[in-house]
């Protein structure tokens, strides 16, 4: 998920909960106020009566077990100016019926919708009546009940929910959009810091991020710095014993190239010898020690083609002796003379190959060999052509390219993990060149660009694989 829709998501749960907080605390407190209004026109009211009542009282000279305060008397404007919006008052004296006043509920807002209304009477309840007698040293002088109307407690906690709720709603978009366009001017370092990553996966070790404000994205930048730094030295050293070891193995090669050369070809060569001799030698009566001296030169036959074949393999000696390009027409010519599948081998090259460093001809030689040798390990094929070609720009390069109509898997061998496939993406890796084996119009084509090195300098490693 995106860390900026994530964090917002995140703004937006906060501010409905602290929102969902404050409808609360409102709903309480309109609760909280009606009641308070309950209690305090009770307390209004029964002063206002007690003082009528005792003023009677003066009038009459004395007391009297009758209803001294007449009815008419106590529902008066004075005193419904003195009840409360929405609270009912109730007065009873003793022997009479009970005469009611209440007080406009519609100054306290508009009526709350059903669930609202549902919602605050199941936190709630009913509104609790508030009972005050008329005097405490008369009880038979009769009594106030003071009681909220239901729907002025809905009312009130509605147009307060109302109000606030929409201050809020504001609030909270006005909040929104002003965090969105923080937190998004925040996070631009790690887009920054994600191109780096994408640049050290290239393998652009020397892409450097630099410093930020926010010292959080500084740590970063600098433990991604040191990667890349650990990284370029890594690889220099890699690249340097890459190439290192591919000398060694030529070397190597060369020794036993000459070894099966100088002794095997002469011990097969004496055997040829002495086979032919064998044959010259058998007496009439044995034209069994004939036909086993034929079948040892025919033995030795076969061992001298692939010593020599083995020979090819191992050799390049010769790219010192006449050359990559000479090299490379005569490794097409053995496959083509060699070849157990009937492939046709075609060569092209343009451009000079004379000059190159010793090292990155005889890499040139060696993927060219292998990317031949999978061409018909891999597929089936009836052509492969190989192109080399030496583009002359500010750093010559070096852009070899093997395809063949041989129907191989090429997603199959960029997963491959076997030794031909390896060895070519290390050669290519020292040299800091780029591989690509994509899918061909009817098979394989392995690309690859070899800078043509010059003494001192280091190339950038870089590796696509299509």
């Amino acid at each position: 998920m995106n860390l900026l829709l994530h964090l917002i998501g995140r703004l937006i749960a906060v501010v409905l909960l602290c929102l969902a907080g404050a409808v609360a605390w409102i709903m309480v407190d309109a609760h909280r106020s009606i009641e308070a209004e309950t209690v305090a026109t009770a307390n209004r009211v029964s002063q206002r009566l007690e003082a009528l009542y005792w003023q009677k009282l003066v009038w009459q000279d004395g007391m009297s077990k009758e209803t001294l305060l007449p009815m008419p008397d106590w529902e008066t404007l004075a005193t419904a100016s003195i009840v409360s919006p929405g609270i009912c008052v109730t007065f009873t004296p003793p022997g009479k019926e009970s005469r009611r006043l209440c007080s406009q509920i519609e100054a306290l807002g508009a009526p709350a919708p059903a669930q609202f209304a549902r919602a605050y009477n199941f936190l709630f309840g009913p509104p609790s009546p508030v009972k005050r007698y008329l005097t405490l040293r008369d009880r038979d002088a009769g009594f106030v009940l003071s009681a909220a109307e239901p729907d002025a407690a809905l009312r009130l906690a509605w147009r307060k929910v109302s109000i606030v709720a929409g201050v809020a709603a504001a609030m909270a978009a006005g909040i929104a959009v002003l965090a969105t366009l923080m937190i998004g001017h925040a996070l631009i370092p790690a887009r920054t810091i994600i191109d780096g990553l994408h640049r050290l996966q290239q393998g652009d070790l020397s892409w450097r991020l630099p410093r930020f404000r926010t010292g959080e994205f500084n740590l970063i930048a600098r433990a991604f710095n040191e990667l890349s730094e650990d990284l370029k030295r890594t690889n220099a050293a890699r690249a340097a014993l890459t190439t290192r070891l591919f000398q060694v193995q030529e070397e190597e090669r060369r020794a036993l190239a000459r070894d099966l050369h100088d002794e095997f070809g002469q011990c097969l060569s004496a055997t040829a010898a002495l086979a032919a001799s064998i044959e010259a030698g058998a007496p009439p009566e044995r034209p069994d020690l004939a036909e086993e001296a034929r079948a040892i030169a025919r033995a030795q036959k076969q061992m001298m083609e692939n010593l020599r074949s083995a020979l090819v393999r191992l050799r390049s000696q010769d790219i010192d002796e006449i050359g990559l390009e000479a090299s490379l027409r005569q490794l097409v010519s053995n496959h083509n003379a060699q070849s157990a599948s009937r492939a046709v081998f075609r060569l092209s090259i343009t451009g000079n190959l004379t000059a190159l460093p010793k090292q990155v001809a005889i890499d040139i030689y060696r993927i060219a060999q292998e990317c031949m040798t999978n061409a018909v390990k891999h597929g089936t094929p009836t052509e492969v052509r190989l192109s080399v070609e030496r583009i002359m720009t500010d750093d010559s390069v070096i852009a070899l390219t093997i395809e063949d109509d041989g129907g191989g898997d090429a997603a199959r061998i960029n997963r491959g993990q076997g030794h031909g496939i390896l060895g070519i993406r290390e050669r290519i890796a020292a040299l800091g060149g780029s591989l690509s084996i994509e899918r061909a119009k009817r098979g394989v084509r392995v690309s690859a660009i070899i800078p043509a090195i010059t003494p001192g300098k280091k190339p950038a490693l870089a590796e696509v694989a299509a």
